[in-house]
C-alpha cells in the first residue's frame, strides 16, 4: 500500500506501508505532521481518531456522500499528486515491485521541486 501527505507547504511526502490500518497511518503522520497542523483527510476509518492523538483539528471531505469540498476545507493538493504520479507512472507500462518506490520517490522529488530548473536542482544537490 502506499500513503501520501500533501503538507501545508505544498510539498508531498509518499511512503509504502504494509497496511492501511489506523495504528499503521497514524504512526506515519505522527513521524511527519506537526500536531498543531490542521489535518484535511477523506473518510478513511484509519484516519479516526487523529484528535484523540493530540492533533487539535481534523477535517474530513466524504467522497462517498458526494463531497468535495467544504469551502476552504478539500484534499485536491494530495489528489492532485496522485494524478500526476499516476500519469507519469503509466508511461512504463508496468515495472518490477523492487523499483516501484523508486520511481515513487522520483515522481516525488518532481512534484515538489515543479516549477524549478531540476537540471540546475540537481547539480546543486550533487555539488553540495
Amino acid at each position: 500500500m502506499v500513503f501520501g501527505i500533501f503538507q501545508r507547504n505544498g510539498h508531498v511526502y509518499t511512503e509504502i506501508v504494509p497496511n492501511c490500518s489506523k495504528i499503521t497511518l497514524q504512526a506515519v503522520i505522527r513521524g511527519r505532521v506537526e500536531l498543531k497542523s490542521v489535518i484535511c483527510s477523506d473518510g478513511w476509518r484509519g484516519y479516526n481518531s487523529l484528535v484523540d492523538v493530540a492533533y487539535g483539528k481534523h477535517l474530513r471531505i466524504d467522497h462517498d456522500q458526494n463531497e468535495f469540498d467544504k469551502g476552504r476545507t478539500h484534499i485536491n493538493g494530495i489528489e492532485g499528486f496522485w494524478s500526476y504520479a499516476k500519469t507519469r507512472l503509466v508511461r512504463f507500462r508496468g515495472m518490477a515491485p523492487s523499483t516501484f518506490i523508486l520511481h515513487l520517490k522520483e515522481c516525488e522529488f518532481r512534484f515538489n521541486h515543479r516549477g524549478q530548473d531540476l537540471y540546475q536542482l540537481i547539480l546543486k544537490i550533487i555539488r553540495d
